[in-house]
């Protein structure tokens, strides 16, 4: 298992990103959150196995419907989400 916190740049607020995000976990073996964050960015916590999510994260990238929104992604690896089942939108 890994977890990896991304933070997106770009037209990312405001557009549904948060929600498609959201939607494209569920075809992944993937739990995490997003929230949007006070400069413009969004941020992504996500854990599981190696390939799900880099594969999840290709998927939010340059598969999905919100890529093109997204104008730079940094990710770093973070411990491992404790106590952490599902996906969900945060605040």
């Amino acid at each position: 298992m890994i977890a990896k916190r991304v933070i997106f740049e770009g037209r990312v607020q405001g557009v549904g990103f948060r929600y498609t995000v959201k939607d494209l976990s569920r075809g992944f073996d993937v739990c995490g959150g997003v929230k949007n964050l006070a400069d413009g960015s969004v941020e992504l916590r996500v854990m599981g196995e190696p390939d799900e999510v880099e594969s999840f994260l290709r998927e939010i990238t340059v598969e999905s419907s919100v890529a093109r929104n997204i104008k730079n992604h940094y990710a770093e690896k973070i411990p491992l989400l404790e106590n952490h089942t599902g996906f969900r939108i945060e605040r």
